[in-house]
């Protein structure tokens, strides 16, 4: 058996997956990792289905420690972490695989530049309802027992695959500052004509109010059309739907958000993007811009390629964990200096 056990959780840290699909219309978000394509590289790595269950970690103040058996862990994101085995506190880096044994602890001490980073466990093992172990704590659904982890969780884990660590040599490099694109959303004519040009010329942040259901920005408000406007018969709605209530602040929905609302929807952000807002953090900056539906089509496909080719690019660090590739591309050594040259001589 192997046993892990969550001394600390973080703020806010849970299991996720890709989320439950087909119930929407029954009132049943989909829920999963808020950033899909951190999933999939984190399960690839500890030798999992690309969708399987893993844990969001939101900032740092996740601590595990294993109980009995051994585990194998990945951390995808701007992730800082280490592992103490028998005392001693070594850095545990991103984007490869690691195998914990019976003793060893793990701290993650911080997201860096991303509000969440993602930790994979090989073989986690997590009840499933309506076909996902994501956890939608609003419901209670998923898993631990349908609410975030706290301190005292024991997890179940999968016996480690019994090959080499991996490792993603050349992680994807992340534009935090991109503009995120939309598509015109189905109450657009719910606002006055400048309102879209508005909303792509303008710079917003994020407020403080953000979590896994969405976040309200901060910045110039959009004006309705007229009073009547500014509500609408309860409409459907999905992850990435910008919703405006009457003081004309955007909000954006997010993996947790509600499957309807009275807010009209001047916009939604592409499947492309939403991972990389969603991982901005409150008090960062955003800027939009408008692309067609044909353009958020081909975006997603050639999103869908970039993820493949990611993944294809994991492979097998060697027997004793050491990448050479990475240590000899390295400037280990700097600040030569020719002792004999002049310049270094001291007269005496």
């Amino acid at each position: 058996m192997n046993l892990f056990e969550i001394k600390s959780a973080g703020a806010l840290s849970s299991i996720q997956d890709a989320g439950r699909r087909g119930y929407r219309r029954f009132g049943v978000p989909s829920a999963g990792a808020l950033s899909t394509p951190l999933m999939r590289i984190a399960n690839r790595l500890v030798g999992n289905d690309e969708h399987a269950p893993v844990i969001e970690c939101f900032g740092g103040g996740l601590h595990l420690v294993v109980r009995e058996g051994s585990i194998r862990v990945a951390l995808t994101g701007d992730a800082t972490a280490q592992f103490s085995r028998e005392g001693t506190k070594t850095p545990l880096a991103p984007w490869r695989s690691t195998t914990l044994v019976a003793g060893d602890e793990l701290r993650l001490q911080g997201s860096g530049r991303d509000r969440a980073v993602t930790l994979a466990v090989a073989g986690l093992d997590c009840p499933r309802q309506m076909g996902s172990a994501a956890t939608y704590a609003r419901a209670g659904l998923g898993g631990q027992h349908g609410r975030p982890l706290a301190a005292g969780d024991s997890l179940r884990a999968a016996e480690p695959p019994g090959t080499p660590e991996q490792v993603l040599r050349k992680p994807p490099a992340i534009d935090r500052g991109a503009s995120i694109r939309l598509v015109a959303g189905p109450q657009a004519d719910f606002f006055d004509e400048s309102a879209l040009a508005r909303l792509s010329a303008s710079e917003y942040r994020i407020s403080s109010e953000a979590d896994r259901m969405g976040m309200r920005l901060e910045g110039p408000p959009l004006a309705h059309r007229d009073a009547a406007s500014r509500e609408i018969i309860s409409d459907a709605t999905v992850p990435g739907s910008i919703q405006v209530p009457g003081n004309g602040l955007p909000i954006v929905l997010l993996a947790d958000g509600q499957t309807a609302g009275g807010y009209p929807k001047i916009a939604t952000v592409i499947s492309v993007d939403l991972p990389l807002l969603a991982l901005r953090r409150p008090g960062d900056p955003v800027r939009f811009s408008l692309v067609s539906v044909a353009e958020a089509e081909s975006l997603a496909r050639s999103e869908e390629a970039r993820i493949r080719a990611l993944l294809a690019a994991i492979v097998p660090l060697a027997e004793d964990g050491i990448d050479l590739e990475a240590l000899y591309a390295g400037n280990l050594i700097g600040g030569m200096i020719d002792a004999l040259s002049p310049e270094y001589r001291t007269l005496t």
